[in-house]
């Protein structure tokens, strides 16, 4: 049983947005510049798409889980600590110490990885639409946890080189507790969250482990 109602949960959203805006068209503008840098792979671009990354799950765990979704869920401070811890390690790991690298390899997980994208930025708000939510009841790409945790998975899944498995730790929790609430409260659009952890994270742990067994020597 979820400490709030359906009703309740959209009305965070409608406050929410109304308050942060236009916040959702500068996280929308970030989302295409780390999509678009895939293209050019190196240093810069997973330096870029790591900050950007981070940026996403900060901004959420401060703004959407500690300022509006603790008013109807007390839980929403230890989310928040979590949101906040997940986006300095990838600050840490992705900008600063360069673990993470992206780029495209054409590949089933990339092509995984591409899909997930895709849905996280544009067929996630339509499906709320065509759900009969209004406009501000919508979980916004890039501030809002459910389609940051999707984008997370699609990008990671596009990561060219081992990732380092704390990184993929707050994700999938994210995509089991997101993805199992969504399902009681009725939001369409957030199902695939508990696909995608389900499936992003075997799908990476096993193409790495074929990559090392193929690799010389």
């Amino acid at each position: 049983m979820l400490p709030f109602t359906r009703d309740q949960f959209l009305a965070v959203f409608v406050s929410y947005n109304g308050a942060i805006w236009p916040a959702q068209l500068v996280a929308g503008l970030l989302g295409l510049t780390a999509v678009a840098m895939l293209s050019r792979p190196g240093p810069m671009t997973d330096r870029v798409v790591s900050a950007i990354l981070a940026s996403f799950w900060i901004w959420t765990g401060v703004a959407y889980h500690g300022l509006f979704f603790s008013r109807i869920n007390t839980a929403a401070y230890v989310f928040a600590a979590l949101f906040v811890a997940q986006g300095v390690h990838l600050g840490i790991t992705g900008v600063l110490q360069g673990q993470l690298s992206f780029g495209l390899r054409w590949s089933v997980r990339q092509a995984v990885g591409l899909v997930l994208l895709l849905y996280a930025a544009f067929a996630y708000p339509m499906i709320g639409i065509l759900a009969g939510h209004a406009y501000d009841e919508l979980p916004m790409f890039g501030v809002t946890p459910c389609p940051v945790t999707i984008f997370t998975f699609g990008m990671l899944l596009l990561a060219t080189r081992p990732i380092p498995r704390l990184v993929l730790v707050m994700p999938f929790v994210w995509s089991l507790i997101g993805g199992s609430a969504a399902i009681l409260l009725g939001i369409p659009q957030d199902w695939l969250l508990l696909v995608s952890g389900l499936m992003s994270c075997p799908l990476i742990v096993l193409s790495e482990r074929r990559d090392r067994l193929r690799a010389p020597g």
